[in-house]
């Protein structure tokens, strides 16, 4: 091969524009690091192929982690969405979850107008296909122009570009999502670096003409009227506008035995795609087969943007023949008369064994390689965003030569996901969701900026005027709490007229405003007429006064968890630890062990296939 001429030269390059991408570029160069984000196309920046909404259950954690440590996602879903609601408010705090629809093309040219206005950034389009490794160190990319930039760090997001193929029935296209250029080069290249591929799948419904449906007959789901924001920088006020509706409606019988009867022409059965799907976002004839006891299933129709008729048909991705989505469509209510604007497909990409990274998302045996998003193993555009702005903070601190950041399981969702993937096995595209937090108490979305915004701000991602604010508000909270702790109310009249207005017991005796906020009917907001001496407060500072105060026997249980934690992820192992000396190791434990490469006795234990016994065998080793 021709050697390559001398592009350019930057500190650290992306591979890849997609929601990882960006928040892993604007990281770095926010962080002083000369930064080139390559995009096979810049009009795919940012790009929704899949459902055009940001948040939801679990994933409205990560976003609100993201802004807290200075990314962009939030800011910009607070630019463009088109209706927000808060999810699971039927429950306690730990699963609150923002959601919102976006408008797909305003959060393209938002988030592509930042990139282009960020000092130290530059954004080029073009294919790179292979990493110049030297000495076991990435010293540049090259282009498939054959172009060579230098570089000291390479950070790979390339999402569900790399050797992709959509299918639908007997259509098989060699593309990327939405009938993009897919990225051809760059998987031989890893595959002669050592890295292993997988070969995973994914896949998203029709998107159909607005014209063409009868809402009639489908209920409504309007937005919210109170406004909560993504970023901590916004106040509701501040991105209030007026929302467009969403839509519910229902599979039925009919639909369900066009798929039965059509099973054996879809891709997925029929042995044609050979990846593995997400089981937790499976396609409309994989729940028609798994829940062939469910005689309907939900569906939404969301609007994909405010100047376009195109709707999302959210929970009827399929990979069956057009002639078949179309039949299938028409038996739900409101879409008999449908019209397709873009068919349902599914696509094959290559992604990694994440088992191959350290903490840091840098490659074990390859210095100055970072990996983020899809590629990644993981699926959602928030999972990707939350690895991109690591990637970017550690790929700008190992250039600097300082230390690199690593998020525990106790201190951030974003913790709990790369641990995952990067400790345990999946042999499946990964979904954050709640249950995978075991301290989602002190992980609530609505504190993500008490926990992160000093790590944020350390790194240099978080200006000094947005600290200073973070700081106020975080007095304000320790004030209120503590004058709250020093009130007493005795059995007045106005008092327990008030308690009885809201369906509790009347007290007899006094005491403690904490004690009557603890109370289930009760909460800090309620109890203002009886405290004449309460200052004025913002909405969130409130908030988090009266979580504070009313789950803090759980929230002290949970900080007791912690700490046992934190002392099994303080035994560290050391990197040249020989496993093969560790007496009384399993084969398995010891070939694990060896694969992942534990840090400490705490991720040693998370090891699939890793038993107790093996983790005690290793601290007897370890404390010879």
């Amino acid at each position: 091969m021709e050697k390559p001429y001398m592009a350019d030269e930057a500190d650290i390059c992306v591979i890849g524009a997609g929601h990882a991408g960006c928040e892993a570029a604007l990281a770095a160069a926010r962080m002083g690091l000369k930064t080139i984000l390559f995009a096979i196309n810049l009009d795919s920046i940012a790009m929704m192929p899949c459902n055009p909404n940001v948040g939801g259950s679990s994933k409205g954690h990560l976003v609100r982690e993201i802004d807290a440590l200075g990314g962009e996602m939030g800011r910009n879903i607070d630019k463009t969405y088109i209706q927000t609601r808060m999810l699971n408010t039927g429950k306690g705090p730990a699963v609150y979850s923002l959601r919102a629809q976006a408008d797909k093309a305003k959060y393209h040219t938002q988030m592509k107008k930042t990139l282009e206005n960020t000092d130290n950034l530059l954004v080029r389009q073009g294919e790179i296909v292979d990493i110049v490794v030297e000495n076991g160190c990435v010293t540049g990319v090259v282009s498939e122009s054959n172009a060579l930039y230098k570089c000291r760090a390479a950070i790979i997001c390339t999402g569900t570009y790399l050797k992709a193929r959509c299918l639908y029935g007997d259509t098989i296209i060699e593309s990327g999502p939405n009938g993009l250029r897919r990225a051809t080069g760059l998987s031989s290249c890893l595959e002669r670096l050592g890295v292993r591929l997988f070969r995973y799948k994914t896949g998203t419904p029709a998107r159909v003409d607005k014209r063409t449906i009868d809402f009639s007959k489908m209920k409504e789901q309007q937005g919210d009227k109170k406004i909560v924001p993504f970023s901590f920088e916004n106040r509701p006020e501040d991105i209030e506008r007026e929302q467009i509706s969403c839509y519910l409606t229902y599979t039925n019988e009919r639909t369900h035995d066009i798929i039965r009867a059509n099973l054996d022409r879809s891709p997925l059965y029929s042995g044609v795609i050979k990846g593995t799907g997400p089981r937790y976002c499976p396609s409309i004839e994989d729940k028609v087969v798994r829940f062939a006891d469910k005689t309907q299933h939900q569906i939404f129709i969301e609007p994909e943007g405010e100047d376009t008729n195109e709707m999302y048909v959210q929970g009827m991705s399929s990979s069956l023949p057009e002639d078949v989505q179309t039949a299938m469509y028409r038996t739900l209510p409101g879409l008999e008369n449908v019209r397709f604007t873009r068919t349902a497909y599914a696509i094959e990409y290559d992604c990694i064994d994440a088992n191959q990274l350290k903490l840091t998302l840098e490659f074990k045996d390859i210095k100055g390689l970072f990996s983020a998003g899809q590629f990644n193993g993981t699926s959602g555009y928030e999972e990707a965003a939350a690895q991109g702005i690591i990637a970017g903070i550690n790929a700008a601190a190992y250039c600097k030569g300082i230390e690199q950041l690593i998020l525990d399981r106790s201190q951030a969702y974003i913790g709990v996901l790369i641990d995952d993937i990067v400790t345990k096995e999946s042999r499946e595209p990964y979904r954050m969701m709640t249950s995978r937090a075991e301290y989602r108490l002190l992980l609530r979305q609505d504190n993500a900026d008490l926990r992160l915004t000093d790590i944020g701000y350390r790194y240099g991602l978080i200006s000094q005027e947005r600290y200073d604010r973070f700081l106020a508000k975080k007095k304000a909270i320790e004030d209120e709490i503590e004058r709250i702790s020093k009130i007493n109310f005795g059995p007045s009249e106005k008092v327990n007229s008030m308690l009885v207005r809201f369906g509790t017991t009347p007290i007899s005796t006094g005491v403690n405003m904490t004690e009557l906020i603890k109370r289930p009917e009760m909460d800090y907001d309620k109890l203002a007429p009886i405290d004449e001496d309460r200052p004025a407060l913002d909405y969130d500072v409130r908030e988090q006064v009266n979580i504070q105060i009313k789950y803090e026997g759980y929230i002290s249980r949970q900080m007791k968890q912690v700490e046992q934690f934190k002392k099994l992820e303080g035994r560290r192992i050391p990197e040249d630890i020989d496993y093969d000396k560790v007496k009384g190791l399993r084969l398995e434990a010891t070939q694990k062990f060896k694969a992942v490469r534990p840090v400490n006795i705490g991720q040693a234990g998370r090891i699939s296939g890793v038993s107790p016994a093996d983790v005690n065998m290793l601290l007897v080793y370890l404390n010879m």
